[in-house]
């Protein structure tokens, strides 16, 4: 299961043939051969994830749609995009250098802040790859992987990316649906399936992945919690107490929570070795967190909803926000919030806690 968001976006996106002509039918098109189109409406429609990069603000969305701001919100342009397929997540390791994954396998790259985007991989082309490294690897091949790699050559472009991680400009990950992870160390030159190093036996979709100080971390369905072996180069599946899905991560030193279906939290002290659930009174799915000042964490629903921790995630009391719409991603910064959702994106004062 994808993040609410994220799933409507993908039921949207089946069987989306456009159109060009006046009163008849012209060829199919691609949307990952069509740019986004520019639209006024772009900061009101769909969007799912939000990233800094440097002083700039970046968020992405439906329809290829990525905006940025370099006022602190208050005005944004539209980016320059080569496709039209729906974004799920974006990540700025550097001020300039940035990554931003969606569906139909894509995978784009920003050089300048996310003003415009060159396209570095879609699904089109991850069969492919996959079935020429088994093929070159057959250390790391068995039946099942090559089964699989045949598969996504035969099915093509309809995979999605949920997430995205980088360490710097330099190496990073992608993870998505049925255990889709690739893995780069040239800025996305070159990827490599890591589908044969996770601890996922059933292939459950991978929504989300972290780092927490120097360790990285995955989330998915079904309670799936993942932790990268760095010895061995593999991630290992870790015991959680919650056999839901989940759709993010937050974390620091010492801490890190795993968010997601009917408002369930999970909290790890010591590097997720040992969870524990966290009672968030909420019934409705997490889908966003951020970091507040002074450490606090905030964590963001579905249904539109906000919580703040003061004590490392132990406890959270509610937040009352100015409007109660369906939030993808969240921003938090000195005493304002950046919100993305299905209605678009909006900015408001940090509400003071009580």
């Amino acid at each position: 299961m994808f993040s609410p968001l994220k799933l409507a976006l993908a039921c949207a996106g089946l069987g989306l043939a456009l159109f060009a002509g006046s009163g008849q039918a012209a060829d199919f098109v691609d949307v990952l051969d069509l740019p986004a189109q520019p639209s006024e409406l772009a900061g009101k429609s769909p969007l799912t994830g939000v990233a800094r990069a440097g002083e700039r603000l970046v968020v992405v969305g439906q329809r290829g749609h990525i905006l940025y701001s370099d006022d602190q919100g208050r005005t944004w342009t539209q980016a320059r995009v080569p496709v039209s397929s729906d974004l799920t997540a974006v990540t700025f390791p550097t001020a300039r250098q940035g990554w931003a994954v969606g569906h139909d396998g894509v995978v784009l790259h920003s050089d300048d802040g996310g003003a415009s985007w060159t396209r570095q991989l879609d699904g089109r082309q991850i069969g492919q790859l996959m079935l020429d490294h088994f093929q070159a690897q057959p250390a790391e091949a068995d039946v099942a992987a090559l089964d699989n790699a045949q598969r996504m050559l035969r099915e093509g472009a309809d995979k999605p990316f949920l997430d995205v991680w980088f360490k710097d400009a330099q190496q990073g990950f992608v993870v998505g649906a049925f255990n889709l992870i690739l893995r780069t160390e040239d800025g996305g030159r070159h990827w490599t399936p890591w589908s044969q190093r996770v601890d996922n036996p059933q292939a459950l979709h991978l929504t989300a992945i972290a780092a927490v100080g120097e360790e990285l971390f995955i989330a998915g369905e079904q309670g799936l919690l993942l932790k990268l072996d760095v010895a061995r180069q593999r991630f290992v599946a870790l015991q959680s107490p919650y056999a839901g899905t989940f759709f993010g991560l937050l974390g620091k030193p010492g801490l890190i929570l795993a968010y997601g279906l009917r408002g369930h939290v999970v909290r790890s002290l010591d590097g997720g070795a040992h969870w524990s659930e966290v009672n968030s009174g909420l019934s409705s799915s997490i889908t966003a967190g951020s970091f507040g000042e002074q450490g606090r964490l905030l964590l963001f629903s579905q249904a539109g909803q906000a919580l703040l921790s003061d004590d490392a995630g132990a406890s959270f009391q509610a937040l009352p926000l100015t409007a109660r719409t369906p939030i993808a991603g969240a921003l938090a910064e000195h005493d304002q919030l950046l919100l993305v959702g299905s209605r678009g994106l909006r900015l408001q004062a940090l509400p003071p806690t009580r």
